[in-house]
């Protein structure tokens, strides 16, 4: 790999550098304009007999280099070095964690998402040379950390999930399938896999026309179920007491373990009833051990040498080099 700028996007400071000209111009026309308005040309030569336009323009060319090195310093230009002798393999993983308010119900102890939360966070350990993004969805999915091998972001975000951090309730699984498939790299066409964890009340009936458009760009979609087919009150965390309807009758959350299945086969995937955590990683890492696994590149494992403190050390010479330079031209009597 040849040289390369950490921060290319920071180029676009130099469109400062025109301005600047623009400037520059603006103040040489006004010094025009005001040497005429002193009148006589004889006595503003004498006035300014000192002054050195060749120098001025000097000094005003030095704080332009010096702009330029400061936003190459910015840009950080860099060159990748050795790295530390690790091949990683693995593949793409998004988890889509179901938040909506149903994930309190306590058929799970002592609720759903904190077992969603068990689960995620156990997987995430079982899979260290993956790659994991992580989509979080109920009335509205929301892509919550991109394809990344930093698997601690994972399990912070994780931590953070919870119903009242989302801006719509309900459960909208097949908006959950689409953010979670924006995350995969288009021109790759295999070796993608969703894990979508949710208790399968959805208010969508899209759900399983999405998840054959998800096997026709070679998505596979791995559903794990959670919570009970019989069902249990959700839990309001405000105020600790079950949720009622409209007419004041106990809100029971059940799972639909239907949708989740026909999910899962319209991708060549799997449906797994999560009941214990290990058994339930167990059975779908089985299931992910089939997938063909690929090569990719980690620049997390590259030692970079970089060369900002070069383009520094030219901006701070040129700024020096600019402070000691006089407007005025030495007079010899």
């Amino acid at each position: 790999m040849d040289f390369q700028f950490q921060y290319k996007e920071a180029i676009w400071l130099l469109t400062g550098i025109p301005f600047f000209a623009l400037l520059f111009l603006f103040l040489l026309r006004w010094k025009k304009r005001t040497r005429k308005k002193i009148g006589d040309p004889r006595l503003v030569k004498e006035l300014i007999r000192n002054f050195s336009p060749a120098l001025f323009t000097t000094k005003f060319l030095l704080l332009c280099l010096a702009f330029t090195a400061g936003v190459l310093t910015v840009m950080n230009l860099r060159k990748p070095g050795d790295s530390d002798g690790v091949t990683r393999k693995g593949i793409d993983v998004v988890v889509a964690m179901d938040v909506s308010k149903s994930m309190l119900a306590n058929d799970l102890s002592p609720n759903r998402l904190t077992k969603a939360k068990e689960f995620i966070n156990t997987l995430v350990d079982k899979m260290p040379d993956d790659r994991i993004a992580l989509v979080l969805f109920a009335g509205k999915a929301y892509l919550q950390m991109p394809l990344s091998t930093d698997h601690n972001a994972a399990k912070m975000f994780v931590s953070t999930a919870d119903p009242m951090t989302m801006m719509q309730q309900g459960t909208v699984v097949s908006d959950a399938m689409k953010i979670s498939a924006l995350a995969f790299n288009n021109k790759e066409r295999r070796f993608k896999t969703i894990v979508l964890i949710s208790d399968g009340e959805d208010h969508d009936m899209n759900a399983i026309e999405t998840a054959k458009e998800m096997a026709e760009q070679g998505i596979m979609i791995n559903t794990i179920g959670i919570g009970s087919p019989a069902g249990a009150p959700i839990i309001d965390t405000a105020t600790g007491e079950q949720k009622k309807d409209v007419s004041g009758n106990i809100v029971i959350s059940k799972l639909n373990e239907d949708e989740l299945k026909q999910i899962a086969s319209a991708t060549n995937g799997s449906y797994i009833h999560m009941e214990n955590t290990a058994e339930t990683i167990k059975e779908l890492l089985g299931h992910l051990s089939q997938i063909e696994k690929k090569s990719f590149a980690d620049v997390s494992l590259l030692n970079f040498e970089t060369y900002y403190r070069w383009f520094a050390g030219i901006m701070f010479l040129l700024l020096l080099t600019e402070f000691f330079i006089p407007e005025k031209k030495r007079v010899i009597a």
